[in-house]
């Protein structure tokens, strides 16, 4: 039919069609030769796709997993991937032929000029096609500009599940912190308790004074008020962990485990070259700048003709018994061109502001690959920084206490008064509490770390 020879012949006008947008050239970024903090020696190495198996926490891995099917986060991104998918799909449509089916059937009755009324009938099926020429490249480049689109949205969604996974790491670890520190408290608590019951004692048969007595009691109150707040703060930890989770707060609960029984993996990460392409904040922001490059464009080619062609073809006949004969066909061509002469600045608004978009985004591009740098030097110095706080609080600790061991030791024997006890008692109490503080904040900035290293994710495309 030549309804489908004109379809051809505009598929081969098609390719030779040109594009009026400006090529799109990847932003020359020059990444520092190296990291200012020096990682641990040895083979670089790079975060594993489920880094947080590292940590040697069943627990942690069953929350994480819990979080990858239900965290509402991860649902809302992934929800953002099909209307992406979807619009490009809308997008690809106007480069295709449209065809449509139109079947009619009529019966009239009219007057005829010889006087009285005549009643006849209609029957027409017909296959119609319509297509835009795309000289100017402007249903392309919003091909192009969905598509990128598209691939943005599924590095967001990469970016949000990172976040996430990190988000749920890090809670989980606060939880085990503050279950620590409440145990250190209780156990402090009881410590003290029990050098007050001594101190009661020793006061009943005159060894002591009641000013002691009243400062045991006092440090006793003061162990006894810091419980309260480190309960408060468990139980909100336990709640962020359930929104993370997807799950409601009574369900999600933290009976068990310790700082002490879990591992800080060392990290060991490659060139600052190669972050690039393991950060999928970065690859989003690169994709956004891409589709913005074809909404130019797609913006410049408005400003050219618009050029459309329509066929149509099929039978029409008054009878239907012979409707589908040779004398019955019926086909129709028609080309149409349109070109825009007064929009009122609209067209250079759009043009005007598409430049404009392109040039925000390259900021954010730029500030997105600095930060990202940033993010990784904060990371090591902090893992390189709670690593020594660690060991010089545990030899803190160790050391307070070998002196309230002394110390009370000493108070038994009488050559020492019961001021120079609390000193080492408190000071014992702080060093604990401390090294707990001290374990969590180490934990954390290896999360950090591995968030900031893309958690093993690697852009494939940049690797080509």
């Amino acid at each position: 039919m030549p309804s489908l020879r004109l379809i051809a012949c505009s598929a081969s006008i098609l390719l030779a069609s040109c594009s009026l947008g400006p090529r799109y050239h990847h932003p020359d970024i020059a990444p520092p030769p190296a990291w200012i903090t020096a990682s641990d020696p040895g083979a670089h190495e790079w975060p594993a796709r489920d880094w947080w198996r590292g940590f040697n926490s069943a627990d942690l891995d069953s929350f994480i997993a819990q979080a990858q099917s239900a965290n509402d986060d991860l649902r809302a991104a992934l929800a953002r991937v099909h209307q992406a998918d979807a619009q490009r799909r809308i997008a690809g449509a106007p480069l295709l032929p449209a065809l449509a089916v139109q079947a009619t059937a009529t019966r009239a009755r009219a007057p005829v000029s010889s006087g009285g009324f005549a009643t006849g009938h209609d029957f027409s099926p017909l296959l119609s096609a319509s297509y835009e020429l795309d000289f100017f490249g402007r249903n392309r480049a919003l091909y192009a500009s969905a598509a990128a689109a598209a691939k943005a949205s599924r590095y967001d969604r990469t970016t949000v599940e990172l976040a996430v996974m990190a988000g749920v790491a890090g809670t989980y670890f606060q939880a085990l912190e503050l279950r620590d520190r409440l145990g250190i408290a209780e156990a402090n608590l009881a410590n003290a308790s029990k050098v007050l019951h001594g101190l009661k004692l020793e006061e009943t048969a005159g060894l002591t004074t009641a000013l002691d007595v009243a400062q045991q009691e006092t440090v006793v109150a003061t162990v006894n008020a810091s419980i309260p707040p480190l309960k408060q703060q468990l139980r909100q930890s336990l709640d962020a962990l359930a929104i993370l989770v997807g799950s409601t707060p009574e369900i999600v609960d933290v009976t068990h485990g310790s700082l002490d029984t879990l591992a800080a993996p060392a990290v060991r990460p490659g060139l600052p070259s190669e972050l690039l392409a393991r950060r999928p904040d970065v690859a989003q922001a690169e994709s956004e700048l891409i589709a913005a490059n074809a909404n130019i464009a797609a913006a410049r080619a408005a400003f050219f003709p618009s050029i459309s062609l329509t066929a149509g073809g099929g039978y029409e006949s008054a009878a239907l018994a012979g409707l589908l004969t040779p004398a019955n066909r019926v086909w129709s061509l028609a080309a149409g061109a349109t070109q825009p002469i007064f929009r009122g600045g609209a067209l250079l608004g759009q043009y005007q502001l598409a430049k404009g978009r392109y040039e925000e985004l390259l900021a954010g591009y730029h500030k997105a690959v600095i930060a990202a740098l940033a993010n990784v030097e904060d990371s090591l110095i902090a893992m390189q920084q709670t690593q020594d706080l660690v060991e010089r609080q545990q030899l803190a600790a160790v050391a307070a206490q070998r002196a309230y061991t002394f110390a009370e030791a000493q108070m038994r024997a009488g050559t020492i008064n019961v001021l120079t006890l609390l000193s080492t008692q408190t000071a014992l109490f702080s060093a604990r509490d401390a090294l707990a503080q001290a374990k969590y904040a180490h934990l954390l900035a290896a999360v950090t770390l591995y968030q900031a290293l893309g958690g093993g994710w690697e852009n494939e495309e940049a690797q080509l």
